[in-house]
C-alpha cells in the first residue's frame, strides 16, 4: 500500500509499505477514506526527529471502512464506517475506567515515561504506524473505534478522531463561567473549533488571537472577536478594555511549542536537528526546548482567579514557567492530551443531526489525494495557500 512516511526534518514522502495485517486478537484493519493533517504533525515535520525513524508512517486523525477484525473485536464488523481515536486505549484499565483514556495503563509507553500510545506519533508514544495511508491496523479495536452512520460526508465525523475532542476538552478544562469570556491563542483547527465550542456552550465573548489573516477571518465568521497580534501593541491592555478591566475569565492555549518568536526555544529546536539522535533525545527530555511566548502571554492576559487550559503540545522537561505571576494571580492551569472516548457522548449528537452547530462541514480548506501529502505538509508549515485544515483522501473523495 501507499503511505506518507517521515524521512527527516521537512522531508515526508509517499512510500510503498507492506499492507497491515491482524497481529493480535484485538486488532482491526480499516480502509482509510479520510485522514487529517494535524498541527501536532508539524512537530514531527520540524522538531521531534530524534524520536522517529526513516519510514515511520504518520497520521493520527483517520476514519474509514472496516476491512477485517480480530476474534476479540465484536462491536464492529467488516463494512462498518468508523472513526479511530488518536490515542490507543483499552477501555478496561484503571485510567480508562476513570475516563482518562490518554493515560491508558495497558498502552502506556513506559520506556519514555509517556501516557497512552498514539497513532503515528514517535517512539515517545509507541511508534505505531499511523493513518496517513491507504490502510491502517487499529490496536485495541475491541474498544477504540467509533461507529458512525452511513450517508453524510466524512467531514461530519473525521474530526471525532482528535480535533473535536481536543477542542471540547480544552473548553471544559478552561472552566468558562456562565456567560463568561475566553481568549483562544492560535486559530488553527483546534483553536477555531475551541472558539466555536465555547460559543456553543454559552461564552459571551470569545477572543480569537492569531497573526494569520485567513485564520482571523475564519474565526470572525464563526462568531469570535478576531485579535491580530501584529496590530495590537499591548495585548493585555487590549483585552482588559473589553472585559471590564480584568482580562478574560479563561484562556485556551491552542499553540504550544510551535509559537512564533521565542528565540531561545527556536534555537534549542534548531540545535537538536544537528545532534545525534541519542544526544538530541536527552536535550528534549531534560532541557527547555519550547517556544514559551504564548504561555507567558496567557498568564499576562487571564484575569486574576481565572483558568488557563493548555491544548497545544509542549515537549520540554525544564521549560521556564512564569510561576511568580501565575501564583500571584491565583491562576488554575489544566492540560493534557484529549481523552477522546470520554467526550464522544457529548459530541456525537452534534455531528449526526441535520444541522451542523459546530461548523465541521466547513472546517477543511483542502481535500487532497495521499500523493499530495508531502506538498500539503510544506504548505501547512509555511501557512500558505490559505491552508487551515487538510484532509487526505487515499481512495478518492469521501
Amino acid at each position: 500500500m501507499k503511505a506518507l512516511t517521515w524521512h527527516g526534518k521537512r522531508d515526508v514522502r509517499i512510500d510503498t509499505v507492506p499492507d497491515p495485517t491482524i497481529e493480535h486478537p484485538t486488532d482491526a484493519i480499516i480502509k482509510i477514506t479520510s485522514s487529517g493533517i494535524c498541527g501536532s504533525d508539524l512537530h514531527l515535520y520540524e522538531v521531534l526527529g530524534p524520536f522517529l525513524d526513516a519510514g515511520d508512517v504518520l497520521g493520527h486523525e483517520p476514519m474509514g471502512i472496516v476491512e477485517a477484525v480480530g476474534p476479540e473485536v465484536t462491536h464492529i464488523a467488516p463494512g462498518d464506517r468508523v472513526v479511530i481515536p488518536f490515542n490507543v486505549s483499552c477501555g478496561h484499565c484503571f485510567m480508562c475506567d476513570h475516563d482518562l483514556q490518554s493515560q491508558c495503563e495497558t498502552t502506556q509507553v513506559r520506556e519514555y515515561g509517556s501516557g497512552a500510545t498514539l497513532l503515528g506519533y514517535t517512539k515517545l508514544y509507541g511508534q505505531v504506524p499511523g493513518g496517513q495511508a491507504e490502510y491502517l491496523r487499529v490496536p485495541q479495536a475491541q474498544y477504540g473505534p467509533i461507529k458512525v452512520p452511513e450517508g453524510p460526508k466524512d467531514d461530519r465525523f473525521v474530526y471525532l478522531s482528535d480535533v473535536l475532542p481536543t477542542a471540547w476538552q480544552g473548553v471544559e478544562y478552561a472552566d468558562i463561567p456562565e456567560g463568561g469570556t475566553v481568549a483562544v491563542f492560535g486559530l488553527g483547527p483546534i483553536g477555531l473549533m475551541a472558539a466555536q465550542v465555547a460559543l456553543h456552550r454559552g461564552a459571551s465573548k470569545v477572543f480569537g488571537i492569531d497573526l494569520v489573516p485567513e485564520r482571523l477571518a475564519e474565526a470572525e465568521r464563526r462568531g469570535a472577536i478576531p485579535v491580530d497580534t501584529t496590530k495590537v501593541e499591548d495585548l493585555t491592555a487590549h483585552l482588559q478594555e473589553q472585559t471590564n478591566g480584568r482580562g478574560p475569565d479563561s484562556v485556551i492555549d491552542a499553540v504550544g511549542m510551535e509559537a512564533h518568536g521565542a528565540p531561545v526555544g527556536k534555537f534549542a529546536q534548531a540545535m537538536a536537528g544537528f545532534l545525534p539522535d541519542a544526544v538530541a533525545q536527552k536535550l528534549f527530555e531534560t532541557a527547555g526546548i519550547d517556544r514559551m511566548s504564548v504561555l507567558h502571554a496567557a498568564g499576562d492576559v487571564v484575569r486574576r482567579g481565572g483558568t488557563i487550559s493548555l491544548s497545544g503540545v509542549y515537549g520540554g522537561m525544564a521549560d521556564p514557567m512564569p510561576m511568580l505571576q501565575l501564583f500571584d494571580k491565583q491562576v488554575t492551569i489544566r492540560m493534557g492530551q484529549a481523552n477522546v472516548k470520554r467526550w464522544i457522548p457529548d459530541l456525537l449528537p452534534l455531528v449526526t443531526g441535520d444541522d451542523d452547530p459546530l461548523g465541521v462541514e466547513r472546517l477543511a480548506t483542502h481535500k487532497l489525494s495521499l500523493d499530495d501529502g508531502p506538498k500539503a505538509y510544506e504548505s501547512f508549515q509555511k501557512k500558505q495557500d490559505g491552508m487551515i485544515k487538510t484532509l487526505l483522501q487515499p481512495h478518492g473523495p469521501a
